[in-house]
């Protein structure tokens, strides 16, 4: 969404525009519900999100435009998962479980994250073709639900939200260094199903 975009749903939005308010939750419920399962966690995360929008109904006549509608949406969902989170800091644990296909070697990727050496049947089926399978798709799906819960959160606030680094630091108050070290191990496993799967057709 544009600056553009998002400064007429605003508008909507503050003349009380009963669809604006359905077209805001479809562009950022994913986002918040990300922002909320990267702190509190599955079991919490949904009753954060559902705190946050209580916050936006009643503080939306208030927001500053200081920053992006988008940004102040994730700043608030992040403020409510705190709250229900009840501890001061949340530990970044770095030795988490491993995955079931084991992890593939930081020598198979250059420092932003693509491949060295790609798996050895890549020149028969580029990724874009092997990730429309309906079967890969589920499996990928469900290493992404296997993920420690902060890895999953930095994972789709990265990847699927595209945010940047220093934005998902912020919101979830952990250093940029463990923010890379969370995204780094995210997708090691992420690749490692990848790879498995193009080479035995199974998850």
């Amino acid at each position: 969404m544009t600056i553009v975009d998002e400064t007429v749903l605003l508008e909507r939005l503050l003349a009380g525009e009963q669809q604006a308010y359905r077209e805001l939750i479809e562009t950022y419920q994913g986002a918040m519900r990300a922002v909320a399962y990267a702190i509190v966690g599955s079991r919490q995360a949904d009753e954060a999100v559902q705190d946050a929008w209580l916050a936006v109904v009643r503080n939306l006549s208030g927001f500053q435009r200081r920053s992006s509608l988008k940004t102040w949406l994730l700043t608030i969902t992040a403020n409510a998962a705190k709250n229900r989170y009840k501890q001061n800091r949340r530990e970044v644990l770095l030795d988490d479980l491993p995955s079931p296909h084991g992890t593939i070697g930081d020598e198979r990727f250059s420092g932003d994250g693509h491949w060295l050496l790609a798996p050895h049947a890549w020149h028969e089926d580029t990724p874009e073709a092997l990730l429309s399978e309906d079967e890969l798709r589920e499996c990928l799906e469900h290493t992404m639900l296997s993920l420690p819960e902060l890895q999953r959160g930095v994972l789709v606030l990265r990847e699927r939200q595209g945010l940047e680094l220093e934005e998902i630091c912020n919101l979830l108050e952990i250093s940029l260094s463990n923010v890379r070290v969370l995204l780094h191990r995210a997708r090691l496993k992420v690749f490692a199903t990848l790879e498995h799967f193009e080479e035995t057709g199974q998850c």
